[in-house]
């Protein structure tokens, strides 16, 4: 077979209807047939939480990893990830999947928070933005913002900030206010698949970092990394849950969302490639795991 062809075959398998385009993970390119199923080489390096998110619906579904429930909101509906998959869709106007607090979802637990996720927007400009004009999709905050953590965020193309369409993530001390953040401003396309990474490190310091650092990655590369000091953020434990869709049920994400991985470490770069590449690969479902 050609590369050509090959490449052809590859972008068919991602689905029709669906501007999903062949990722470069990591500076590599994705495999045909990875020789392990996307599930298990996230499992490999042991998340404290795993959420594959395709189940949808209002109904409740038991994590192994920590003994958590997803409790799904207005029922979100369910689409398929480039590998087959299922995540879950959401509308952009009411619905979100919650968890509740856990210790290992904090930072202060270990030091380390590698937060992952895969996310799909299916609007530019999303209906129910907050703040400057964005969307805090992903984060563990209380709905009165009194008690926050951190959290992922995406800006709306017409956000008043002319930060269009920038992809973040922050830390911030208990009380909110400024955070220490990390970000990525690239061309978003509705419908295409980003894999994104945030990490919080509080036991890592050095001269530029002398508290610890927030990084982002996209697609398992490191995309910005940012000095936690600046801020002086000092992160805490609070009792706020996890939420997916949404943060402080405010603002909410329009598209799909898939796969989301809570570390109680730093996942390193290789392995967040890793990650990356085993989406791209042959369906769970026609592989047999």
């Amino acid at each position: 077979m050609t590369r050509r062809r090959r490449t052809a075959c590859i972008l068919a398998a991602l689905g029709a209807g669906v501007a999903i385009t062949q990722t470069a993970c990591g500076g590599g390119t994705p495999s045909a047939a990875p020789s392990t199923s996307y599930d298990a080489t996230v499992r490999a390096d042991s998340p404290a939480l795993y959420l594959s998110l395709g189940a949808g619906g209002p109904k409740k579904q038991k994590q192994s990893a920590v003994a958590l429930k997803a409790t799904y909101h207005h029922a979100p509906g369910v689409t398929s990830m480039p590998n087959g998959d299922r995540a879950s869709l959401f509308d952009g106007t009411s619905q979100y999947v919650e968890i509740p607090d856990d210790d290992r979802l904090s930072v202060t637990t270990t030091g380390e928070l590698t937060v992952e996720a895969w996310i799909r927007p299916d609007a530019l400009t999303f209906a129910k933005t907050d703040g400057a004009g964005y969307v805090n999709w992903l984060g563990k905050v209380s709905s009165e913002e009194a008690r926050t953590e951190w959290l992922a965020r995406m800006y709306s193309r017409d956000n008043s900030e002319a930060r269009a369409n920038r992809i973040s993530g922050y830390v911030f001390n208990e009380g909110g206010g400024l955070g220490a953040g990390s970000y990525f401003e690239d061309r978003v396309r509705p419908g295409e698949w980003i894999h994104y990474a945030l990490v919080i490190n509080t036991r890592e310091k050095s001269d530029a970092y002398p508290t610890g650092y927030v990084k982002v990655y996209k697609n398992g590369v490191l995309r910005d990394q940012d000095a936690l000091d600046g801020y002086d953020i000092v992160p805490s434990n609070t009792d706020a849950p996890m939420r997916i869709g949404t943060a402080a049920a405010k603002s909410y994400f329009k598209g799909a969302i898939g796969k989301v991985a809570v570390y109680d470490s730093e996942v390193p770069e290789s392995r967040l490639a890793a990650h990356c590449r085993a989406m791209h690969g042959t369906p769970r479902e026609a592989a047999g795991t």
